[in-house]
């Protein structure tokens, strides 16, 4: 008998037993294809792939423990009374009796997904792992359009514009903002938190137009457990987003409160006026009250009483929570980029991208229209942001700059010059934080300029005239002895150079001496011909000294990475060449 005989009908081994199929599990669970979907995506579910399929390549395989786990979560057991009440309300209906199914229909079973989200994430730092792919779905189903139809509800699209106010509000008041960047697909966004980076990407502001092409069902699964995600996970009432700052690690135990008043306004991020501590909010009701004898007074009344022309006067309420004690130095650098610096928005330009930007780097914004803190005739205002080549008046106190000088100015950390976004010229190249010049090998021209200006802006590098007399000798001294450095580097050098030519010409004539060509007739031509076969052939033969002694995977491992430096070589000749044409062209 084999040793590893097994008798037939026993239990299975190797891959048989680990993993099955999808129509296998479907029919295991006794659930539709659909709700068997979304039970894995609530789940975290993934396919896998096996390295030998027992039932064909064309099949899709999953986990046998995770269907297990599946097969004993109650969401299971809920959907299935939900699909059999589903019946009874159907049956009901067929057999014209309204109330009843009216009846049925209000205790219809309901499920909740909270506690998905601690068996997935037991601790607050990994949830802000996943917020990626959930603030990128929030914030598109937030610029869709609120329209009556069968594929996305209005109250998602609400919610999601809610959620994604919530979380620039929280961003914006702890200045985590750290990159951004404008693209065709959209804005992208890049914060830290508790030393995670969190990035999404925000579609542009305008209007959307929903397609066939796009499995809603699916995306509309995902938002479902997002919005729970978003939310607080032992109080569904409560955003996540506005418990965000009430963990002990941010130390400002605040929340966000709604203007009804300026939300009506489509003020946008600016509704979500001030961060009020529901326990000093409690101490100071009896002074507001005892102020003022309205019963039910609210926030966005008492702002008609406060002086229309004090720019956030909603602020000033409740005594301001000081969140710069403990912040770290980027938090710091980026909070002061805009800081006493004061902009308007020009009705052209798009006011919520620009709104939490500016927010998050330590300015004040305001905009045309109701629910402005401040007017545009201010004389305080420092830049104005348009979109215009021509404008009706212009202010001499402000500079009027693009709407780009804003994103280029929080990439580099520093007020750039104005004098390339102002109106009617073409800005500069936007570039990509995201992209690392240094790795690339390319640095453009205009990120080679902000570098210089952000030594300066640091004082890095000292401007000769501003050197004092009495440090005039030692910095001759120091000028000269860098010049005797470079002397003796520059003599070790040729010496070197010598030295090597030297070398070659000795190769070159036991080379001529070998293949039988005599010392007289050795002429420069001859010298010269020889010279260039033995560089040829020394070309030719490195590759093959390199990889003599590599197995096949190494040497795999070796071509891939010449390919991958002649791809790197070739894009960044085409660069040049195109910066060569552009030269040329504007000469």
């Amino acid at each position: 008998m084999p040793k590893h005989y097994r008798p037939p009908g026993k239990k299975k081994e190797g891959n048989a037993a680990k993993y099955v199929t999808r129509s296998q599990a479907v029919k295991g669970l006794q659930v539709t294809l659909p709700l068997f979907r979304k039970l894995c995506i609530w789940k975290g579910i993934f396919p896998r792939d096996p390295k030998k399929k027992l039932k064909g390549n064309h099949q899709t395989y999953y986990h046998t423990k995770d269907m297990s786990f599946l097969h004993h979560d109650p969401l299971v057991d809920i959907h299935r009374d939900i699909r059999a009440h589903d019946k009874k309300i159907k049956k009901a209906l067929s057999k014209d009796n309204k109330p009843r199914a009216e009846r049925l229909k209000d205790q219809k079973p309901t499920y909740n997904l909270d506690r998905l989200i601690i068996e997935r994430y037991p601790r607050f730092i990994d949830a802000l792992g996943d917020l990626d792919d959930c603030l990128t779905m929030v914030h598109l189903f937030a610029a869709l359009p609120t329209l009556q139809n069968e594929k996305v509800q209005v109250k998602h699209i609400h919610t999601c514009l809610r959620l994604s106010h919530e979380w620039q509000a929280y961003i914006a008041r702890t200045h985590r903002l750290r990159k951004t960047f404008i693209s065709v697909k959209g804005i992208y966004y890049q914060v830290e938190v508790d030393g995670q980076k969190i990035t999404w990407i925000a579609p542009h502001s305008i209007q959307q137009v929903l397609t066939d092409d796009v499995d809603f069902n699916v995306m509309l699964t995902f938002l479902e457990y997002y919005e729970v995600l978003c939310n607080d996970m032992t109080d569904s009432d409560s955003s996540c987003f506005c418990e965000l700052p009430t963990l002990p690690q941010h130390k400002c135990e605040v929340s966000p409160i709604l203007d009804p008043r300026l939300e009506a306004l489509a003020a946008e991020l600016y509704a979500l006026s001030r961060y009020i501590d529901s326990r000093p909010m409690e101490q100071d009701n009896d002074k507001l009250l005892n102020q003022v004898d309205e019963p039910n007074l609210t926030l966005s009344q008492l702002q008609h009483q406060l002086a229309p022309s004090e720019p956030g006067a909603l602020m000033h309420l409740v005594e301001e929570t000081e969140l710069v004690d403990d912040a770290d130095g980027e938090t710091k650098e980026c909070r002061s980029v805009f800081k006493n610096l004061r902009f308007f928005l020009s009705r052209e330009v798009p006011r919520e991208p620009l709104l939490f930007v500016i927010s998050a780097f330590g300015g004040m914004v305001s905009w045309e229209g109701d629910g402005a803190p401040f007017e545009e005739s201010d004389p305080s205002i420092t830049h104005q942001i348009v979109d215009r080549p021509t404008q009706g008046h212009m202010f001499l106190s402000r500079e009027y700059v693009q709407p780009q000088w804003v994103f280029d100015s929080v990439n580099a950390r520093i007020i750039l010059p104005t004098e390339d976004y102002l109106v009617g010229r073409v800005p500069p190249p936007h570039l990509s934080p995201f992209v690392d010049n240094e790795a690339e090998g390319y640095t453009p021209d205009y990120a080679q300029k902000i570098k210089q200006l952000q030594a300066a802006a640091k004082k890095d590098v000292l401007p000769i005239p501003a050197i004092g007399n009495e440090d005039q000798d030692d910095t001759q001294n120091l000028l000269l002895d860098g010049v005797a450095d470079r002397v003796e580097a520059n003599k070790a050098a040729e010496k070197k150079k010598e030295m090597l030519k030297h070398e070659k010409q000795f190769h070159n004539e036991l080379k001529m001496e070998l293949q039988g060509v005599s010392h007289a007739a050795g002429t420069l031509q001859n010298m010269e011909a020889v010279k260039d076969q033995a560089d040829k052939d020394e070309i030719s033969e490195e590759p093959d000294l390199s990889e003599i002694g590599m197995s096949r995977r190494k040497r795999g491992l070796y071509q891939s990475i010449l390919i991958n430096k002649q791809r790197k070589k070739a894009k960044l000749d085409k660069l040049e060449s195109r910066k060569r044409r552009i030269e040329e062209s504007q000469k």
